[in-house]
């Protein structure tokens, strides 16, 4: 059994292995320590949601089971939310052959037994994963990626290998996550063997962001990437949707960005800066546009006019801001 990570040392974890993190509420001591010990840790359980805008639901759970209800919320996009440091409502109990498996890190894990004597709150890391688990709902790759990046993480700093990592389905026969498609629609199953052998892999190389090197793109292709996605994503003229992505939001730029040119981390730093520096600037820009449209100060074609170029002169910031050295 290993002494659990202190919430600054997983978060370094976390983003040595190149994840996007956030944090929620007070993350870091919110746990049900109360309700019992957590640790010495063993392992890692993959879960799926079972829903929907779960990330709030993760944090303050249900008045029958109370949050948190894991310690990492991971989204469609791929971003990392912590909500729990401690013990969390994640596991519940888990079959001794099932656990005895993790600690051994024996290359097969058996069909849980049907009694549950051990304490999985205790002896787990949890996360869940953004999905409705009907078997048809499907895990997109940068989610599946940022789920194989944040197991390793925790296996790495723990000296663990992958066999250290179950699905929740492999712990209790109550569960049935992680369920759905990998990769697309049709993809295959989450199959929990092939997840540790991505894990394992990701073990044996090195951690990303802090050991891999930028790989360089020219002045004039990063402007041509942050054109791309500005209009893949509808920021243009006065509507700030468009038939593809009608609710856009800050993080598509960077995430588009960032499965494009994987490898340029610095620079994506410094593009989400910039990005949040529109976002905050979004509900002023939009209030200035009605009243101009209201008051007859420019006519329509004016307005659009007047957008598009801030559309495009941003579209530059944007990739200034992705060419900049770290």
């Amino acid at each position: 059994m290993a002494t659990p990570l202190s919430a600054d040392r997983a978060l370094r974890a976390f983003r040595d292995e190149g994840l996007t993190i956030r944090e929620y509420g007070l993350w870091r001591s919110h746990n049900r320590n109360h309700k019992g010990p957590w640790g010495g840790v063993n392992g890692v359980v993959i879960h799926h949601t079972a829903g929907r805008d779960s990330l709030r639901l993760c944090y303050e759970g249900t008045s029958g089971l109370p949050g948190p209800l894991c310690h990492s919320h991971l989204s469609k996009t791929g971003v990392v939310t912590m909500v729990g440091w401690g013990r969390c409502n994640h596991a519940g109990t888990f079959a001794q052959n099932a656990h005895d498996a993790v600690v051994a890190e024996r290359s097969a894990h058996p069909r849980p037994d049907s009694a549950e004597p051990v304490d999985g709150n205790r002896h787990y890391y949890g996360i869940e994963v953004e999905n409705l688990g009907d078997g048809r709902d499907w895990y997109p790759s940068v989610q599946y990626d940022a789920a194989v990046r944040w197991a390793a993480a925790l296996c790495r700093a723990h000296g663990w290998t992958a066999q250290s990592v179950i699905g929740h389905k492999e712990g209790t026969r109550r569960k049935i996550d992680p369920r759905g498609p990998v990769g697309r629609p049709d993809g295959p199953a989450f199959d929990m063997d092939r997840f540790r052998r991505d894990v394992q892999q990701r073990l044996d190389g090195a951690a990303s962001s802090s050991e891999e090197s930028d790989v360089a793109i020219s002045d004039a292709d990063a402007k041509k990437i942050a054109r791309a996605v500005w209009e893949t994503d509808g920021i243009v003229g006065v509507s700030w949707g468009s038939e593809t992505n009608p609710e856009w939001k800050p993080e598509s730029v960077v995430n588009h960005i960032g499965e494009v040119t994987r490898e340029n981390r610095g620079r994506i730093k410094a593009l989400q800066a910039a990005v949040a520096e529109l976002a905050a600037q979004g509900a002023a820009r939009d209030a200035i546009l009605a009243q101009l449209a209201a008051g007859g100060g420019l006519d329509a074609a004016e307005i659009r006019a007047a957008a598009e170029a801030g559309a495009q002169a941003f579209a530059d910031r944007l990739g200034d801001a992705l060419t900049t050295e770290a």
